[in-house]
């Protein structure tokens, strides 16, 4: 189990770097039918299937379908421990199968881990909770599994760029860190030390409650239109801020992902029609009446 494990996520990160779309940090969309992006996702394994089945990747070679956040939450085991890993190793395999059309970006999650530092989730702290998990499923060969999650997560892109000018990040910088915000991390090769705060990355990945004038200023430096993000808690599955965003949640029933044309022009209100309730999706296993 350690070899495929670690293969899987060695794998994983080479498709990463050398993906086409790429550009420093950023993927960029300048062509393709279909973008579906979700919220977080957060071990829930039932979205992840009702993801995949609406995406139909086989059948559907221009579809391209984002991630995020997908460690540290949902299911536990007798424990306690979080066993969101499996949703996470699953989504890995999905992306070996479709390379070119499956995208993980990174979350604050995924930075907490990598750096090693605490994170608390509905009160419980989660970086320790996914290592009693995975030590309790893989046993002695946990840290091992856990250092090839590691590097994993460091591979992944950090936005997301459309030809129409929309951007997907996980968030954006606070208020206070958006005058400082250093626009050559897009460039950069990333270290864990860029994680920590109050790192660009750091603020990229954890801030909330972000401002109508820092998203102007942020649309500027960034040079685009709108904004879709994850990160913050939605129990709608979806919100509208101002004039330029909108934030997603894929982890829990009312959960929705977005599915737009990433070279066609919308407003805002066009946007949020293109939002789709996950509850409204079959899944693969369900059966319909006839």
């Amino acid at each position: 189990m350690l070899q495929v494990t670690t293969d899987l996520c060695r794998k994983a990160a080479e498709l990463n770097y050398s993906a086409k779309n790429r550009k420093g940090n950023i993927l960029c969309f300048s062509d393709g039918a279909r973008l579906i992006v979700t919220g977080d996702l957060h071990g829930h394994q039932r979205n992840f299937e009702k993801i995949a089945d609406y995406a139909d990747l086989k059948n559907n070679p221009d579809t391209h379908v984002v991630f995020q956040e997908i460690l540290h939450g949902g299911p536990e085991d007798l424990a306690g421990g979080c066993t969101s890993f499996k949703v996470f190793f699953e989504v890995l395999r999905y992306k070996l199968d479709y390379p070119d059309q499956v995208h993980l970006i990174m979350g604050n999650h995924d930075t907490a881990i990598i750096t090693d530092h605490s994170v608390l989730k509905n009160g419980k702290e989660m970086n320790q909770a996914l290592k009693n998990g995975m030590r309790q499923y893989f046993g002695g060969e946990s840290e091992a599994i856990n250092e090839a999650v590691r590097g994993y997560l460091i591979s992944q892109p950090i936005a997301i760029r459309c030809a129409n000018r929309i951007w997907m990040s996980h968030s954006l910088p606070a208020d206070r860190f958006v005058a400082d915000f250093d626009v050559s991390i897009f460039d950069k090769k990333l270290e864990p030390d860029d994680m920590l705060r109050p790192k660009s990355l750091y603020t990229l990945t954890w801030g909330r409650r972000q401002s109508k004038k820092a998203l102007a200023e942020l649309a500027k430096l960034f040079d685009v239109d709108y904004f879709i993000l994850g990160h913050q808690p939605q129990p709608s599955g979806w919100a509208r801020f101002g004039d330029n965003l909108i934030i997603l949640a894929s982890d829990h029933t009312r959960g929705c992902l977005i599915s737009f044309d990433p070279t066609k022009s919308y407003t805002l209100n066009e946007l949020t029609e293109c939002i789709v309730l996950l509850a409204s999706l079959a899944g693969p296993s369900a059966v319909i009446p006839g």
